[in-house]
Protein backbone atom coordinates (compact mmCIF):
# COMPACT_ATOMS: atom_id res chain seq x y z
CA UNK A 1 0.00 0.00 0.00
CA UNK A 2 1.80 2.67 -1.01
CA UNK A 3 1.91 6.07 0.99
CA UNK A 4 1.58 9.88 -1.13
CA UNK A 5 4.08 11.88 -0.69
CA UNK A 6 2.51 15.49 0.39
CA UNK A 7 3.10 18.78 -0.63
CA UNK A 8 4.46 21.22 1.90
CA UNK A 9 2.00 21.53 4.34
CA UNK A 10 -0.36 19.03 3.03
CA UNK A 11 -1.12 15.68 4.85
CA UNK A 12 0.03 12.38 3.70
CA UNK A 13 -2.82 10.34 2.84
CA UNK A 14 -1.92 8.09 5.47
CA UNK A 15 -2.13 10.54 7.87
CA UNK A 16 -6.39 11.21 7.45
CA UNK A 17 -6.76 6.95 6.59
CA UNK A 18 -9.51 4.89 8.19
CA UNK A 19 -8.71 2.75 11.30
CA UNK A 20 -9.02 -0.25 8.55
CA UNK A 21 -6.56 1.15 6.27
CA UNK A 22 -4.02 1.62 8.99
CA UNK A 23 -4.43 -1.98 10.43
CA UNK A 24 -4.14 -3.29 6.79
CA UNK A 25 -0.98 -1.46 6.26
CA UNK A 26 0.53 -2.67 9.84
CA UNK A 27 -0.02 -6.45 9.51
CA UNK A 28 1.63 -6.25 5.53
CA UNK A 29 4.49 -4.43 6.91
CA UNK A 30 4.87 -6.13 10.38
CA UNK A 31 4.94 -9.74 8.89
CA UNK A 32 7.50 -8.23 6.51
CA UNK A 33 9.04 -6.97 9.54
CA UNK A 34 8.90 -10.29 12.01
CA UNK A 35 10.46 -12.05 9.27
CA UNK A 36 13.19 -9.76 8.08
CA UNK A 37 14.30 -10.34 11.57
CA UNK A 38 13.81 -13.76 12.39
CA UNK A 39 15.60 -14.42 9.16
CA UNK A 40 19.01 -12.17 9.55
CA UNK A 41 19.03 -11.75 13.53
CA UNK A 42 20.51 -15.35 14.37
CA UNK A 43 20.05 -14.12 18.36
CA UNK A 44 16.19 -13.27 17.69
CA UNK A 45 15.36 -16.52 16.00
CA UNK A 46 17.16 -18.42 18.62
CA UNK A 47 14.63 -16.82 21.10
CA UNK A 48 11.45 -17.54 18.67
CA UNK A 49 12.49 -21.06 18.45
CA UNK A 50 12.80 -21.29 22.49
CA UNK A 51 9.04 -19.90 22.61
CA UNK A 52 7.98 -21.83 19.78
CA UNK A 53 7.22 -19.21 17.53
CA UNK A 54 7.41 -18.43 13.59
CA UNK A 55 6.43 -15.68 11.39
CA UNK A 56 4.07 -17.73 9.52
CA UNK A 57 2.22 -17.56 13.12
CA UNK A 58 1.30 -13.80 12.48
CA UNK A 59 -1.85 -13.92 11.01
CA UNK A 60 -3.10 -10.93 13.08
CA UNK A 61 -2.07 -7.91 15.03
CA UNK A 62 -2.57 -9.65 17.83
CA UNK A 63 -0.29 -12.60 17.09
CA UNK A 64 2.31 -10.28 17.86
CA UNK A 65 2.05 -10.60 21.73
CA UNK A 66 3.09 -14.72 21.32
CA UNK A 67 6.47 -13.15 20.15
CA UNK A 68 9.54 -12.70 22.40
CA UNK A 69 10.70 -9.19 23.05
CA UNK A 70 13.62 -7.05 23.30
CA UNK A 71 15.03 -5.09 25.97
CA UNK A 72 18.17 -2.99 25.85
CA UNK A 73 19.96 -5.86 27.45
CA UNK A 74 19.60 -7.37 24.73
CA UNK A 75 21.10 -4.95 22.50
CA UNK A 76 23.99 -4.44 24.91
CA UNK A 77 24.91 -7.97 24.61
CA UNK A 78 25.56 -8.49 21.39
CA UNK A 79 27.60 -5.13 21.33
CA UNK A 80 28.34 -3.68 18.85
CA UNK A 81 26.68 -5.18 15.30
CA UNK A 82 25.50 -8.70 16.70
CA UNK A 83 21.86 -7.70 16.01
CA UNK A 84 21.74 -6.24 12.59
CA UNK A 85 19.43 -7.38 9.79
CA UNK A 86 21.55 -6.56 6.85
CA UNK A 87 25.64 -6.98 6.10
CA UNK A 88 27.44 -4.08 8.02
CA UNK A 89 28.37 -3.04 4.12
CA UNK A 90 24.45 -1.84 3.70
CA UNK A 91 24.58 0.26 7.05
CA UNK A 92 25.16 3.86 5.76
CA UNK A 93 25.55 5.60 9.10
CA UNK A 94 26.03 4.51 12.95
CA UNK A 95 24.46 5.84 15.80
CA UNK A 96 24.96 4.98 20.08
CA UNK A 97 23.63 6.11 22.92
CA UNK A 98 25.37 7.51 25.62
CA UNK A 99 26.38 3.92 27.50
CA UNK A 100 26.44 6.06 30.86
CA UNK A 101 24.85 2.74 32.60
CA UNK A 102 27.24 0.23 30.79
CA UNK A 103 27.83 -0.29 26.73
CA UNK A 104 26.42 1.76 24.92
CA UNK A 105 23.37 0.52 22.22
CA UNK A 106 25.05 0.88 18.40
CA UNK A 107 22.11 1.20 16.22
CA UNK A 108 22.28 1.27 12.17
CA UNK A 109 20.33 2.59 9.29
CA UNK A 110 20.66 1.42 5.71
CA UNK A 111 19.61 4.35 2.88
CA UNK A 112 16.05 3.24 3.05
CA UNK A 113 16.08 3.94 7.02
CA UNK A 114 17.72 7.22 6.31
CA UNK A 115 15.32 8.19 3.86
CA UNK A 116 12.37 7.67 6.36
CA UNK A 117 13.80 8.87 9.65
CA UNK A 118 13.91 12.18 7.51
CA UNK A 119 10.81 11.41 5.97
CA UNK A 120 9.33 11.56 9.63
CA UNK A 121 11.29 14.06 10.96
CA UNK A 122 9.64 16.39 8.35
CA UNK A 123 6.34 15.03 8.90
CA UNK A 124 6.74 15.48 13.20
CA UNK A 125 8.11 19.15 12.01
CA UNK A 126 4.84 19.97 9.41
CA UNK A 127 2.51 19.01 12.30
CA UNK A 128 4.12 21.50 14.71
CA UNK A 129 3.59 24.06 12.42
CA UNK A 130 6.43 24.52 10.78
CA UNK A 131 6.77 24.90 6.74
CA UNK A 132 9.43 24.87 4.21
CA UNK A 133 11.13 28.07 3.48
CA UNK A 134 10.90 28.50 7.48
CA UNK A 135 14.21 28.51 9.23
CA UNK A 136 15.09 26.28 11.95
CA UNK A 137 17.72 26.61 14.92
CA UNK A 138 18.96 22.96 15.81
CA UNK A 139 20.64 22.83 19.40
CA UNK A 140 20.68 19.07 19.70
CA UNK A 141 24.01 17.42 20.02
CA UNK A 142 25.83 16.32 16.35
CA UNK A 143 27.37 13.48 17.15
CA UNK A 144 26.79 9.89 18.11
CA UNK A 145 23.55 11.02 19.40
CA UNK A 146 20.81 10.86 17.33
CA UNK A 147 19.06 14.15 17.84
CA UNK A 148 21.40 16.40 15.94
CA UNK A 149 21.95 14.52 13.16
CA UNK A 150 18.23 12.84 12.59
CA UNK A 151 16.58 16.22 13.27
CA UNK A 152 19.16 18.04 11.02
CA UNK A 153 18.28 15.49 7.56
CA UNK A 154 14.44 15.84 8.80
CA UNK A 155 14.56 20.01 8.31
CA UNK A 156 16.29 20.08 5.11
CA UNK A 157 13.81 17.04 3.78
CA UNK A 158 11.00 19.47 4.49
CA UNK A 159 12.35 22.23 2.62
CA UNK A 160 13.49 24.27 5.93
CA UNK A 161 16.73 26.25 6.26
CA UNK A 162 18.62 24.87 8.67
CA UNK A 163 21.00 26.46 11.48
CA UNK A 164 23.50 23.33 12.83
CA UNK A 165 24.35 24.78 16.15
CA UNK A 166 24.35 21.98 18.55
CA UNK A 167 24.39 22.13 22.09
CA UNK A 168 26.67 24.30 24.18
CA UNK A 169 27.82 28.26 23.73
CA UNK A 170 24.59 29.45 24.66
CA UNK A 171 25.85 33.14 24.07
CA UNK A 172 26.29 32.46 20.70
CA UNK A 173 23.00 30.64 20.73
CA UNK A 174 21.10 33.53 21.44
CA UNK A 175 22.62 36.04 19.24
CA UNK A 176 22.23 33.46 16.04
CA UNK A 177 18.84 33.58 17.14
CA UNK A 178 19.24 37.33 17.45
CA UNK A 179 20.63 37.48 13.86
CA UNK A 180 19.28 34.74 11.86
CA UNK A 181 15.66 35.44 13.18
CA UNK A 182 14.64 31.57 13.05
CA UNK A 183 11.08 30.66 13.27
CA UNK A 184 11.42 27.57 14.97
CA UNK A 185 14.31 25.77 17.29
CA UNK A 186 14.49 21.88 18.36
CA UNK A 187 16.45 21.53 21.51
CA UNK A 188 15.73 19.69 24.73
CA UNK A 189 13.57 20.53 27.18
CA UNK A 190 16.03 21.49 30.29
CA UNK A 191 18.37 23.66 27.23
CA UNK A 192 15.74 25.44 26.20
CA UNK A 193 15.37 26.94 29.59
CA UNK A 194 19.15 28.31 30.03
CA UNK A 195 18.73 29.61 26.58
CA UNK A 196 15.75 31.35 28.01
CA UNK A 197 17.79 32.66 30.58
CA UNK A 198 20.17 33.85 28.68
CA UNK A 199 17.89 35.96 27.14
CA UNK A 200 16.42 37.43 30.42
CA UNK A 201 20.28 38.40 31.10
CA UNK A 202 20.14 40.32 27.97
CA UNK A 203 17.10 41.95 28.45
CA UNK A 204 15.08 40.75 25.97
CA UNK A 205 11.29 39.92 26.16
CA UNK A 206 9.44 36.84 24.73
CA UNK A 207 7.69 39.13 22.32
CA UNK A 208 10.76 40.45 21.11
CA UNK A 209 12.38 37.12 19.96
CA UNK A 210 11.55 35.71 16.43
CA UNK A 211 10.85 32.34 17.58
CA UNK A 212 7.12 30.74 16.96
CA UNK A 213 7.51 27.29 17.44
CA UNK A 214 9.67 24.45 19.91
CA UNK A 215 10.13 21.33 19.51
CA UNK A 216 11.37 19.57 22.47
CA UNK A 217 12.32 15.76 23.54
CA UNK A 218 15.09 13.61 24.64
CA UNK A 219 14.10 13.92 28.15
CA UNK A 220 10.68 13.39 30.36
CA UNK A 221 8.64 17.07 30.61
CA UNK A 222 5.59 17.60 31.81
CA UNK A 223 2.83 20.17 31.40
CA UNK A 224 4.63 22.41 34.29
CA UNK A 225 7.64 23.07 31.78
CA UNK A 226 5.54 23.24 28.67
CA UNK A 227 4.13 26.45 30.77
CA UNK A 228 7.16 27.52 31.71
CA UNK A 229 8.54 27.18 28.49
CA UNK A 230 6.13 29.10 26.60
CA UNK A 231 6.23 32.04 29.04
CA UNK A 232 9.90 32.43 28.83
CA UNK A 233 10.36 31.98 25.35
CA UNK A 234 6.73 33.43 23.44
CA UNK A 235 6.41 29.95 21.51
CA UNK A 236 4.10 27.20 21.44
CA UNK A 237 6.28 23.99 23.02
CA UNK A 238 5.79 21.33 21.20
CA UNK A 239 6.73 17.36 22.02
CA UNK A 240 8.71 15.15 20.12
CA UNK A 241 9.46 11.91 21.20
CA UNK A 242 11.76 8.43 19.87
CA UNK A 243 14.26 6.85 21.17
CA UNK A 244 17.82 5.97 19.74
CA UNK A 245 16.91 2.08 19.67
CA UNK A 246 13.68 2.20 17.71
CA UNK A 247 15.18 5.02 15.21
CA UNK A 248 15.93 8.27 17.37
CA UNK A 249 13.62 11.35 17.35
CA UNK A 250 10.58 11.48 15.29
CA UNK A 251 8.92 8.22 16.29
CA UNK A 252 6.02 10.26 17.11
CA UNK A 253 5.02 14.16 17.63
CA UNK A 254 2.61 16.25 18.39
CA UNK A 255 0.30 18.51 16.30
CA UNK A 256 0.40 22.05 16.97
CA UNK A 257 -3.17 22.46 16.48
CA UNK A 258 -4.23 20.57 19.75
CA UNK A 259 -0.81 19.76 21.54
CA UNK A 260 -2.16 16.78 23.45
CA UNK A 261 0.03 14.47 23.19
CA UNK A 262 2.56 12.91 20.72
CA UNK A 263 0.91 11.02 17.32
CA UNK A 264 2.47 7.95 16.91
CA UNK A 265 3.51 7.32 13.30
CA UNK A 266 1.77 4.06 13.17
CA UNK A 267 2.57 3.37 9.64
CA UNK A 268 6.40 3.04 10.77
CA UNK A 269 5.93 1.88 15.11
CA UNK A 270 3.36 -0.48 16.00
CA UNK A 271 3.00 -0.19 19.31
CA UNK A 272 1.44 -1.92 22.44
CA UNK A 273 1.33 -1.04 26.47
CA UNK A 274 1.94 -3.67 28.62
CA UNK A 275 2.04 -4.65 32.68
CA UNK A 276 5.63 -4.24 33.35
CA UNK A 277 5.48 -6.82 35.51
CA UNK A 278 3.22 -9.49 33.76
CA UNK A 279 3.91 -8.86 30.59
CA UNK A 280 0.60 -8.83 29.35
CA UNK A 281 -1.01 -6.66 26.93
CA UNK A 282 -2.88 -3.94 28.32
CA UNK A 283 -6.34 -2.21 26.05
CA UNK A 284 -5.75 1.42 25.02
CA UNK A 285 -6.22 4.11 27.69
CA UNK A 286 -4.51 1.67 30.12
CA UNK A 287 -1.59 3.07 31.32
CA UNK A 288 1.77 0.65 31.12
CA UNK A 289 5.21 0.25 29.71
CA UNK A 290 5.49 1.28 26.02
CA UNK A 291 6.48 -1.65 23.62
CA UNK A 292 7.50 -0.31 19.74
CA UNK A 293 7.76 -2.79 17.26
CA UNK A 294 9.60 -1.35 13.88
CA UNK A 295 7.51 -1.89 10.79
CA UNK A 296 10.37 -0.64 7.85
CA UNK A 297 13.26 -0.73 9.48
CA UNK A 298 16.00 -2.65 7.03
CA UNK A 299 19.38 -2.23 9.28
CA UNK A 300 18.17 -2.40 12.84
CA UNK A 301 14.57 -3.25 13.36
CA UNK A 302 13.24 -4.11 16.75
CA UNK A 303 10.76 -6.03 17.76
CA UNK A 304 8.53 -5.39 20.80
CA UNK A 305 11.29 -3.35 22.43
CA UNK A 306 10.65 -2.43 25.70
CA UNK A 307 11.21 1.00 26.13
CA UNK A 308 11.00 1.24 29.86
CA UNK A 309 8.39 4.50 29.24
CA UNK A 310 5.11 4.92 31.21
CA UNK A 311 2.60 6.38 29.03
CA UNK A 312 -1.05 4.93 27.55
CA UNK A 313 -1.95 4.73 24.37
CA UNK A 314 -5.20 7.47 23.56
CA UNK A 315 -7.18 7.49 20.84
CA UNK A 316 -6.95 10.02 17.48
CA UNK A 317 -7.73 13.51 17.47
CA UNK A 318 -5.78 16.01 15.36
CA UNK A 319 -4.50 12.88 12.69
CA UNK A 320 -5.63 9.36 12.33
CA UNK A 321 -2.83 7.45 14.09
CA UNK A 322 -2.75 6.97 18.43
CA UNK A 323 -1.69 9.20 20.34
CA UNK A 324 0.58 8.79 23.70
CA UNK A 325 -0.11 10.48 26.79
CA UNK A 326 2.42 12.70 28.89
CA UNK A 327 5.03 10.26 30.18
CA UNK A 328 4.58 9.54 33.69
CA UNK A 329 8.41 8.72 33.81
CA UNK A 330 10.57 5.48 33.46
CA UNK A 331 10.19 2.15 34.86
CA UNK A 332 13.83 2.26 36.05
CA UNK A 333 13.85 5.74 36.62
CA UNK A 334 11.45 4.96 39.36
CA UNK A 335 12.32 6.16 43.31
CA UNK A 336 11.34 3.94 46.04
CA UNK A 337 11.38 6.52 49.08
CA UNK A 338 11.00 4.98 52.65
CA UNK A 339 8.52 2.49 50.21
CA UNK A 340 7.06 5.34 48.41
CA UNK A 341 7.13 5.19 44.73
CA UNK A 342 8.18 8.23 43.17
CA UNK A 343 9.02 9.64 39.96
CA UNK A 344 11.20 13.14 39.34
CA UNK A 345 8.86 14.46 37.12
CA UNK A 346 5.60 14.13 40.04
CA UNK A 347 8.28 16.54 41.85
CA UNK A 348 8.66 18.65 39.00
CA UNK A 349 5.10 19.35 38.55
CA UNK A 350 5.22 20.66 42.10
CA UNK A 351 7.80 22.58 41.55
CA UNK A 352 6.44 24.19 38.69
CA UNK A 353 2.91 25.13 40.24
CA UNK A 354 4.77 27.69 42.21
CA UNK A 355 5.68 30.86 39.30
CA UNK A 356 7.65 32.05 42.14
CA UNK A 357 10.14 28.63 41.08
CA UNK A 358 12.11 28.24 38.09
CA UNK A 359 12.11 25.03 35.99
CA UNK A 360 15.53 24.16 37.36
CA UNK A 361 15.51 21.57 39.91
CA UNK A 362 17.63 18.49 41.73
CA UNK A 363 16.56 15.56 43.57
CA UNK A 364 19.35 14.59 46.56
CA UNK A 365 19.14 11.23 48.01
CA UNK A 366 20.99 10.16 51.03
CA UNK A 367 20.56 7.27 53.57
CA UNK A 368 20.56 8.33 57.35
CA UNK A 369 21.23 4.41 59.05
CA UNK A 370 18.32 2.72 57.26
CA UNK A 371 16.22 5.71 56.38
CA UNK A 372 15.92 7.53 53.22
CA UNK A 373 15.97 11.66 53.18
CA UNK A 374 15.32 13.35 50.27
CA UNK A 375 16.46 17.19 49.51
CA UNK A 376 15.08 19.20 46.94
CA UNK A 377 16.43 22.13 45.30
CA UNK A 378 15.13 24.24 43.24
CA UNK A 379 15.56 28.43 42.42
CA UNK A 380 13.90 31.51 42.35
CA UNK A 381 13.00 33.28 39.49
CA UNK A 382 15.27 35.99 38.45
CA UNK A 383 12.83 38.80 39.61
CA UNK A 384 12.93 37.57 43.04
CA UNK A 385 16.71 37.31 42.62
CA UNK A 386 16.67 39.58 45.98
CA UNK A 387 13.89 38.15 47.71
CA UNK A 388 14.23 38.35 51.66
CA UNK A 389 15.11 35.44 53.94
CA UNK A 390 11.67 34.92 55.17
CA UNK A 391 9.75 34.97 51.76
CA UNK A 392 12.09 31.79 50.48
CA UNK A 393 11.35 30.01 53.58
CA UNK A 394 7.88 30.94 53.13
CA UNK A 395 8.23 29.37 49.35
CA UNK A 396 10.45 26.21 51.19
CA UNK A 397 7.21 25.30 53.36
CA UNK A 398 4.75 25.65 50.69
CA UNK A 399 6.52 23.23 48.32
CA UNK A 400 7.32 21.07 51.10
CA UNK A 401 3.75 20.71 51.90
CA UNK A 402 2.21 20.38 48.38
CA UNK A 403 5.35 16.99 47.94
CA UNK A 404 3.70 15.70 51.00
CA UNK A 405 0.46 16.36 50.00
CA UNK A 406 0.32 15.45 46.68
CA UNK A 407 3.42 12.81 46.39
CA UNK A 408 3.07 11.28 50.11
CA UNK A 409 7.02 11.94 51.00
CA UNK A 410 8.62 13.97 53.25
CA UNK A 411 11.02 16.29 51.87
CA UNK A 412 14.05 18.79 52.91
CA UNK A 413 13.13 22.25 50.47
CA UNK A 414 16.01 24.37 49.75
CA UNK A 415 14.90 27.05 47.87
CA UNK A 416 18.72 28.33 45.74
CA UNK A 417 19.44 31.96 44.42
CA UNK A 418 19.82 32.35 41.01
CA UNK A 419 21.62 29.76 38.49
CA UNK A 420 22.54 27.81 41.69
CA UNK A 421 21.95 24.56 40.13
CA UNK A 422 24.30 23.65 37.36
CA UNK A 423 23.19 23.89 34.17
CA UNK A 424 23.16 21.48 30.95
CA UNK A 425 24.44 23.10 28.11
CA UNK A 426 25.09 19.90 25.74
CA UNK A 427 22.06 17.20 26.43
CA UNK A 428 19.63 15.96 29.11
CA UNK A 429 19.60 17.39 33.00
CA UNK A 430 21.06 15.50 35.62
CA UNK A 431 17.90 15.62 38.17
CA UNK A 432 18.45 12.79 40.41
CA UNK A 433 21.64 12.41 42.35
CA UNK A 434 20.96 9.42 44.60
CA UNK A 435 24.09 9.60 47.30
CA UNK A 436 22.72 6.53 49.10
CA UNK A 437 25.22 3.38 49.57
CA UNK A 438 24.87 0.45 47.14
CA UNK A 439 22.79 -2.36 48.38
CA UNK A 440 25.15 -5.57 48.38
Amino acid sequence: MPVKKPSPGELETIETASRDEISALQLERLKWSVRHTYNNVAPYRERCQQKGVHPDDLKSLSDLSKFPFMTKTDLRDHYPFGLFAVPRDKVLRLHASSGTTGKSVVVGYTRNDLDNWADLIARSLRASGVRAGDMVHNAYGYGMFTGGLGAHAGIERLGCTVVPMSGGQTERQVQLIQDFKPQAIMVTPSYSLVIAEEFERQNVKPEDISLKIGIFGAEPWGEGMRAEIESKLGIDAIDIYGLTEVMGPGVACECIETKDGPVIWEDHFYPEIIDPITEEVLPDGQEGELVFTSLTKEAFPVIRYRTRDLTKLLAPTARSFRRIGKLTGRSDDMLIVRGVNVFPTQIEEQVLRDKRLSGNYQIVLTRDGHLDNVEVRCEVQRELANASDAEIAGIARELQHHIKTNIGITTKVSVLGVESIPRTLTGKAKRVIDERPKQD
